[in-house]
């Protein structure tokens, strides 16, 4: 009998492992803005550069574990909305074929381990594996699907993540000009 909860960890060391290259690729980026800012002596006053790193990537690697496992959380219940509503049969088959696509996470997370040194290079690597598990677990689940409620998944998936993207644009941009607003002489995104 195979054990169902076989890659039941990959979830969480998947989303550590890209919280520490996001934050790693962070701390650089940081440091060199301390410096050109002349925060960076300041800082060596309380810390040393080892323990001002270290700090560092615990907040930034706290942070984007946050973000991830909020947008996992997010993703999960997507997903699971989207097979309430097309998912018309009782699959507990459909359901746990598909959770073997943590491996494919997994995968990409080791691979931004690579992409560390550009910021470019991790983000696309995060998309594309996002792109990659969302094609695999709809040939997956299609199988216990028919082809329009196959459509009507894919579809649902796309439209609800533009609906949040847009919504999320749309309130940086608010508060991008709301700032920019509150300061004398500058232009405000129309």
């Amino acid at each position: 009998m195979k054990n169902p909860y076989l890659f039941g960890y990959l979830p969480f060391v998947t989303v550590v492992l890209f919280s520490l290259t996001f934050g790693v690729y962070s701390v650089g980026e940081s440091i060199i803005l301390f410096k050109e800012i002349g925060l960076y002596q300041g800082m060596r006053e309380f810390l040393s550069d080892f323990q001002l790193r270290i700090f560092l990537l615990t907040v930034y690697t706290l942070v984007f574990f946050m973000v991830f496992a909020a947008l996992k959380l997010i993703a999960v219940t997507i997903h699971e909305t989207a097979l309430l509503f097309f998912l018309r049969e009782e699959a507990n088959a459909s359901y746990s074929a598909s959770k073997s696509g943590a491996v494919i996470y997994f995968i990409g997370a080791l691979a931004s381990v690579a992409g560390i040194q550009s910021w470019n290079t991790m983000v696309l690597i995060f998309i594309i594996t996002s792109f990659v598990y969302f094609i695999y677990v709809v040939y997956k689940v299609s199988p216990f699907m028919s082809l329009t409620h196959t459509i009507g998944l894919i579809f649902f998936q796309i439209i609800v993540w533009s609906v949040l993207l847009a919504v999320l644009v749309y309130i940086l941009i608010r508060l991008y000009n709301g700032v920019l607003a509150s300061v004398p002489f500058s232009n405000p995104i129309k």
